[in-house]
């Protein structure tokens, strides 16, 4: 059955929800990375998360997977046009949370 939303909003937080998701499309928008490159500069996510993450986003038609026929097998990820959009999309929020980093940070401590 399909899921069903109140709101194009709605869909969005739906694709994109969790903390990881932004951060790996805003890393995968400056290049292409493997799996060990998005770890590395996805500080702190787990490689089960990060795994669990990519599938999804892959799923969703945000994010290509690239299997290049090598020994070891290389995987490449980069994002689709979808993808892309959507992080232009979410450019706003991050200037937003850069603009109120300090208030957020007060409010949190």
């Amino acid at each position: 059955m399909a899921k069903t939303y109140s709101c194009g909003l709605d869909a969005a937080i739906d694709v994109v929800g969790g903390k990881w998701k932004p951060l790996v499309l805003w890393t995968l928008a400056v290049a292409p990375r493997r799996f060990g490159e998005l770890r590395r500069e996805v500080e702190g996510v787990s490689e089960k998360v990060l795994t669990q993450q990519l599938r999804e986003l892959e799923r969703d038609g945000l994010v290509h997977r690239e299997v290049h026929d090598e020994v070891p097998p290389k995987v490449v990820y980069s994002l689709t046009p979808l993808g892309a959009s959507l992080e232009r999309a979410l450019g706003p929020l991050g200037d937003w949370g850069e603009e109120h980093l300090d208030h957020i940070v007060a409010a949190r401590t």
